[in-house]
Order: structure tokens, then sequence, then C-alpha cells
């Protein structure tokens, strides 16, 4: 199984990285509930595993605001409510992870009570009904989402946590989950003969007789829920203290029978747990919940797209070369007088010889998105090769994020190269350097900084756990100043050093006239973005449904490919967008050249809006499509600064190679 490798070698990225963020580490996070053990654990008969509670999330997005899971009248744990350790990824994403007073033994099947609350309020009773109607789910795991399977049309669904609470069809009532029957499937676990059987904190090696003795035991692999509405007796049920056995409990066919949700209603909560055991090792745990309905069309859908974009890049590629050599060929057998005769006849490239390298308008502001750009495309290139070769899991909650950040802090060194060499080289001197790398340093960390500022007062306004807390804005300027900016600045430093790249031409003090043309060349540059979008829209869907819509996105190898194909589609399409304007005696190609591959961001975002009308059309409420829309220009900005990195500097080498094959006096 592909993700019994992930499970296997996912723990050296996950040193790495908490090596790295070993200073900054705040508090730990999940949907719903978890059950402890991101690496393999053994747990003996008897033995207690205690569940962990996290946000609150809407399974069908609803609203994209999570809430705190003891936002809601739930039984509380017998001690007090305690935070545990979360990693940076996972407060971004508004995990918030509290104990909970769900607890099991390890194989030991019960019927346990909990709690009864006192009569629901009328700002509880209101907020039930708005969490259960905008079809908010928890989440209870081993690593694991807990598994929910539910009969549609007699199609087997399979969901990923259970409701809040549900209300019938035709019905105005709301009623409550209040009991859980929780199926936990266990690996009985033999530590027979040699074997490898950890990657975990304590490191992967072979174990000795002895450790295997201590190893024996019951490891988790499974965790279905099925939750239920049952009305009890609240005088019978108070009798009861917290974890007293019950008898076992059906759930209720009987709409009168289920708890329903209502001012001065006592609502008690109960769970029973079953063990079983199961052939499913713990590598292989998490196959269930990647399987995916349609991977055919998901698979085959990728394929042709790869195999359209190869042949429309092929039949560029060969078209474009042949033309540039038959034009370099003809133009280098003339002799001197030939070339001056046919600079003088002819139009085209050649004759932009004194202006091709003339400085671009706001150069200084591109030096600092091509600086961007290769800090962007560096973070996303190395953390997809780490995915793809299965160094990241599911089970690492937050881990990608956080990796994504930490690698972009330590790009900023060659962010701060490339825009400061890139500036030394258009002003023919190092002054300035300087302000260039502040500006690389600050110019897409500011735009993220002010668009999530935004939305996190909104998040705030709604009481949403997804706002960031104020320490961690103090830990991300922390770590934007302490570290990538010196880091830029270095780069920058290292960038005024290196051997200035010399230009092939000279450039003359009169600026040619650009020929008029029908239609304006922006048109064309903005219309070229539509053959990379073509290569990247479908992988796009299904990352804004693995982001917005709850689904797991695991296809990193295709994600891999498609990478691979729009960096070259992105070249090539630049490439010969500033050879045609070159052709037209148009030597202004430098934005054009970044715009022509960056012009996919535009479409990125448009299909963006077209997701939230489309496939988001459920989404309620003014915050959440602001919320929506804030990460999608995220996205879209960091996707044309990547992509327009990609086109320019392939478009800056081709002219500087082809002036630098023509013998011009």
């Amino acid at each position: 199984m592909a993700w019994s490798l992930y499970s296997r070698s996912v723990m050296l990225f996950d040193r790495i990285c908490v090596l790295l963020l070993g200073l900054i580490l705040l508090a730990h996070g999940c949907f719903g509930f978890y059950l402890p053990g991101s690496y393999m654990h053994t747990y003996s008969t008897g033995e207690h595993i205690n569940a962990k509670v996290n946000s609150l999330t809407s399974i069908e997005h609803e609203t994209e605001l999570p809430f705190s899971y003891y936002s809601l009248p739930y039984c509380k744990p017998p001690e007090d409510i305690k935070k545990s350790a979360e990693n940076l990824g996972e407060l971004l994403m508004g995990d918030q992870i509290d104990n909970s007073p769900y607890r099991f033994r390890m194989n030991v099947n019960e019927t346990v009570y909990l709690c009864t609350t006192k009569g629901l309020t009328e700002q509880e009773v209101k907020l039930l009904k708005q969490r259960t109607r905008d079809l908010y789910q928890v989440n209870m795991l081993d690593n694991l989402p807990a598994m929910r399977y539910a009969n549609q049309n007699g199609v087997k669904i399979q969901w990923t946590g259970f409701p809040v609470g549900y209300t019938p069809p035709g019905s105005n009532e709301d009623y409550i989950i209040n009991h859980l029957k929780f199926k936990v499937l266990v690996h009985e676990y033999e530590g027979s003969g040699i074997e490898i059987i950890s990657t975990g904190e304590d490191g992967m090696g072979m174990i000795s007789e002895n450790a295997k003795k201590k190893a024996y035991g019951f490891e988790i692999v499974g965790f279905e829920v099925i939750p239920c509405s049952v009305k009890y007796d609240p005088e019978k049920m108070t009798k009861l203290h917290i974890y007293d056995k019950i008898d076992p409990v059906n759930c209720p066919s009987d709409i009168e029978k289920s708890q329903i949700i209502r001012e001065q209603e006592r609502v008690s909560f109960t769970y029973e747990v079953e063990f079983v055991k199961s052939s499913i090792r713990w590598p292989s745990r998490w196959d269930a919940y990647l399987k995916m309905e349609g991977a055919q069309v998901h698979w085959f859908s990728i394929l042709n797209s790869l195999m359209v974009i190869f042949f429309l890049a092929g039949i560029v590629f060969v078209i474009f070369l042949r033309t540039v050599r038959r034009d370099l060929t003809s133009y280098e057998e003339l002799d001197k007088e030939a070339q001056v005769q046919m600079n003088e006849e002819l139009s085209g490239w050649k004759l932009v010889v004194g202006d091709v390298f003339r400085e671009p308008e706001n150069s200084k502001i591109l030096c600092v998105m091509v600086g961007d750009g290769v800090q962007i495309l560096g973070m996303a290139v190395v953390t997809i090769v780490f995915a793809a070769l299965g160094f990241m899991s599911p089970a690492s909650r937050g881990m990608l994020l956080t990796g994504m950040i930490l690698l972009y802090l330590f790009l900023g060194i060659a962010s701060g190269y490339v825009g400061a060499r890139l500036w030394t080289t258009i002003k023919g001197t190092s002054e300035g350097w300087r302000s260039v790398s502040w500006s690389v340093a600050c110019f897409f960390p500011g735009i993220v900084f002010i668009i999530l500022t935004a939305l996190n007062f909104l998040l705030r306004g709604s009481k949403s756990t997804g706002a960031i807390p104020i320490s961690l804005y103090f830990v991300l300027l922390s770590l934007w100043f302490c570290i990538s900016v010196p880091l830029t600045l270095l780069g920058g430093f290292l960038g005024t050093k290196a051997e200035p790249l010399q230009l092939p031409v000279r450039t003359n003090q009169i600026p040619r006239e650009i020929p008029a043309r029908k239609y304006p060349s922006w048109f064309l540059v903005l219309g070229a973005g539509t053959l990379p979008f073509g290569t990247l829209f479908i992988e796009l869907f299904f990352m804004l449904s693995s982001i917005w819509l709850g689904r797991f996105y695991y296809v990193f190898g295709f994600l891999l490919v498609v990478l691979v194909l729009l960096i070259i589609v992105c070249a090539e399409v630049s490439l010969v967008l500033t050879y045609m304007h070159l052709c037209v005696e148009d030597w202004r190609w430098w934005w054009k050249a970044f715009f022509a591959s960056g012009s996919v961001s535009l479409y990125v975002f448009l299909y963006s809006i077209h997701y939230l009308v489309f496939d988001l059309q459920s989404l309620s409420g003014p915050v959440s499509a602001l919320l929506y829309l804030g990460y999608s220009l995220i996205m879209s900005v960091a996707i044309m600064l990547s992509t327009g990195t990609v086109g320019f500097l392939t478009s800056f080498y081709f002219v500087h190679y082809l002036f630098s094959s023509v013998k011009i006096d």
C-alpha cells in the first residue's frame, strides 16, 4: 500500500521540522476527538486510552468557521480543561485541542454514563440549533478520524466524524447526539522474529528480545462511531456518577424516544465502546480513509491533461526551435556588409539590439517580485518532493504547513541573492541593493500579513477558534524578522559579491520607437495564461476540495508531475511570447515575460470564484465567503510570483543567449 510507505518513513521529515520549530511549539490539535498516538503505540489489556477534543467544523461547509468543542454544553472532564501542545501549522489551521471526559480501557467493552446537563438555557438552545443546522461535526481519532457509515439511496456512504445533532425531514425540531457507539479496531502485535517496529521518538532500529516483550500488546488500527439520540429520564440518570456502567443502549428508531433540543431540557450523555480484533496492520491503517470514489476518473483526467500539455508544448517548442535556428543560421552565414544591409532592410528582433536590455519601468519592483517568486517556488518544489517521496503523512496534522513555513523562511537567502543580482545586472551597479533586499523580505509576507490580519478581525468577531492568537502573531513576526529578513539580507549581500552577468550588447542612449499595433500586446500576454492553467486546473479542483470540503489529498506524485509540467509550460509560453514581441520590434519584454506565465494566477482566482459559486453554494454568511476569498487571493498571488519568475528567468536567459549568439558590431 502506498500509505504504508507514508507511515513508515514520515518520521525523518517530522523530526527535522520539530527540531527546527522546537522553540515555538505551542499546543496540540485535531478535528473533534483524537486518541494519542502519532507513532506506533501498543496498549496492554485494560490500559487507559484518553480521548481529546478539537474544534468543531462544518463537514458540508455551510460555514468555514471552526468553533471550540466546549462552546456547546457538552460534558467536561473531572479535572480542569487542559489544552494540549499544537504545532505551528495546527494553530494556523484553527485547531484547538483540549482533554475530554471520554476514556476507554483496552479490550474492555462497556457502556458508560458521563453526565447530565442542567436545563438548557435559551442561548444554549439557540447555539445547538445553529450548529446542528450548519451541519457541524465532531471527530474522534487515534490520529485517525472516526469513521461513520450511512446508507443513502441504497449506496453506502463513508463519512468522517459525527454530527452535533440532526433535523428529521419535514420537521422543525432538532435533536442532539448524546449517545455514541464506538467500535475500536485493534491489531494484536507480537514481537516475533527480528523486525523494525517503530520510527517514533526513540528512533528506528532493531529491537531486542526484552524490548519485544515490552512491545507486545494491541495497536489501534481503526475507529468507527455510530451516533444516536436517546431520551433518558434525567431524574434517574442524575443519581449516577461519571463513568458508572449502565445497560447497553439501542439507538431508537422512534423519534419520540430521541433527545429534543429545547429550553429547560436536561440532556444525559453516554457512550459505549467495543473492541474488535482486526488483521489490519499499523502501517496500513490509513488505507480505508484514502480510498477515493471515482479514482479512475481522477487518474485518467490527469493523464489526459498531461498528454495534451506535452503534445502542445512539444509542437510549440519544435516550431520555435526551428524558427530561431533558421534566423540565426541565415544571419551568421552573411558577411559583415550583407549583415548591415540586412539590418537596414529587414525588421524583427535583430533591429532592437540597442534597446533589448534597456532598463524596464519599475525595475525595483520587478527584482522584488522575481526574488519572492524564487523563494515561493523553492518552497513548493521541496515540499511536494518530500511529500511525493512519502515523508509527510496525514497522521502528522499541521506538519505540511509547518514544513512549508520553515522552508520559506530559510529560502530567504535565495530570494535575496536573486533579487540583488538581478538589480545589479539591470543597473550595472550594486548601489541600492539593501533597499531591494528589504523589499524582497517584506513584499509577499507583507501582503499575507495584511490579508490574515483583516481575516483575523472577522474571525475574532465571530468568536471562532480559527482566529490567530496574539501570541502566535508575535511568534510569526519573530520568525519573519529574526530569520527570514536577516537571511534575505545575507542573500542580497552575496548577490552583490557574485560576478555580475555581462550583457552581450550595448544599449543606445535614445530609445527606439515601437511600431503601432492594431491590438494591445497585453491582451496576448493575459491570454497566454490559459495554457499553464490547463495543466493545473484538474489538480486545483482536488486541492480545493481537500481544503474546503474536508477531503484527503494524497496524490502528491501526480502533483509533482503537474508541477514539473507547469514549470515547463510557463517557461515555453513566456519564451515564445518574448520572441513574438521582439519580432515586432517591441523591446519592452521584461514585464510581459513575467506576466505571460504569471497571468495563470488570474485564471486560478477566477476559478476559485467559480468553485465558490457552484461547488460551495451552501456556504452561509459573508464571513465564510470573505475567509475563502482571502485565502484564495493569497494562493493566487503566490502562484503569480512563482510562475511569473519561471517565465521571466527563462526569457531573460533566452534573450541573453539569442543576442550573444549573433555577431553585432
